[in-house]
């Protein structure tokens, strides 16, 4: 009976042995910290070698262009200006973009003083004449020598009357030729010295494309050379180079911008004969006197030229030269001589023919 409880109770002690460990070892991996999960690195792709490009020797238009700026002028236009001096506008007939017939007049100025002094003078000289008709009476009494002097003095007398009427004659301009009034630069009043503009008068059924180059430009130009002029507001129209603008020292400062230098502070007047003109294929109605547009003068065309991006074209020192892609996929070196060059290409003389290819930079 002993044995029998012995045996119950170590069959109980074990068991609870057993549940104390299981439990034990539960309990323990709940503790334990738990396992990082293994990264997975992504796959590693060896860069490539970049390739330079690779281009076709073609053929293409090569053109040189001389560029400015100018504005739609008349062939015919002037300025009109007075060549008294220190004189105010006493009445002006015109106003800005009135259309005038030849021999309408345009201002007058205020000349009362010359006129008072004119009568003066002509009251004068009629004292001289009727001393004069006495001297005439009595030649044959008289020294040559004393007759001959009166008489010259009654002549410059004369001719100062007529002088003194022709200036009194400037203070009236009037219109050169049938046109319009472009410009007006006075008003009445105005106090005026000799040669300012007053106003401009144009033909505006004689209208033409005009620009103004500098010099250096000027020296790759020559009539019958073809232009396209870009009309503001009208779009291109071609032409050619009729007229090339006479000398001057303004060319020496001029950027080709279409502007007229000053002289002593004031503005020249403009003449046609300063412009480099173009005579257009067709006269755009929609384009009028002073309308801005710009030309491109091409001085240099070639067809059928070899050319290159300009990114093939190396060079050291003096030496041009190109890689060339052989059939292979080789490449080797090739001198080549170069022609003109635009934005983009260049034009090969030597070296190279249409259909190879070359290696870009």
């Amino acid at each position: 009976m002993f044995t029998r409880w012995w045996t119950e109770s170590l069959f109980k002690r074990g068991a609870a042995v057993m549940l104390s460990v299981s439990l034990l070892t539960a309990g323990g991996c709940g503790l334990l910290p738990k396992e990082q999960e293994e990264e997975v690195l992504p796959a590693i792709t060896p860069p490539t070698i970049s390739k330079k490009p690779e281009y076709d020797v073609t053929t293409a238009t090569l053109e040189k262009k001389v560029s400015s700026v100018g504005k739609m002028i008349s062939m015919q236009e002037e300025t009109m200006y007075f060549t008294l001096n220190e004189k105010r506008i006493k009445e002006l007939y015109v106003k800005n973009g009135q259309n005038v017939k030849a021999g309408d007049t345009i201002a007058e100025l205020d000349v009362d003083d010359l006129r008072k002094q004119l009568r003066k003078k002509q009251l004068d000289f009629r004292s001289r004449e009727v001393a004069m008709k006495q001297t005439l009476r009595d030649k044959d009494t008289m020294d040559p020598i004393e007759f001959e002097k009166a008489v010259i003095d009654f002549e410059e007398g004369r001719q100062e009357l007529v002088d003194f009427q022709e200036e009194i004659d400037k203070s009236v301009i009037t219109a050169p030729f049938s046109g319009t009034v472009v410009s007006l630069n006075v008003q009445k009043g105005d106090l005026l010295k000799a040669y300012d503009p007053v106003c401009v008068i144009a033909d505006t059924s004689q209208l033409t494309a005009a620009a103004k180059l500098g010099k250096d430009e000027l020296a790759q130009v020559a009539i019958g050379m073809p232009v396209i002029a870009d009309i503001n507001g009208v779009g291109e129209v071609k032409g050619i180079v009729k007229q090339l603008p006479l000398p001057s020292d303004d060319q020496e400062n001029n950027n080709g911008n279409g502007g007229f230098p000053s002289q002593n502070g004031q503005q020249k007047p403009e003449r046609p004969e300063d412009f480099l003109l173009v005579q257009l294929d067709k006269l755009p109605k929609e384009a009028k006197r002073g309308t801005p547009l710009s030309v491109n003068i091409i001085v240099n065309r070639k067809e059928n030229a070899v050319v290159i991006p300009l990114s093939a074209l190396r060079s050291i020192g003096s030496r041009s030269y190109v890689q060339v892609v052989e059939s292979d996929g080789t490449k080797r070196e090739v001198d080549v001589e170069v022609g003109q060059q635009t934005a983009t290409e260049a034009e090969i003389l030597k070296g190279l023919t249409p259909g190879q290819k070359v290696v870009g930079r």
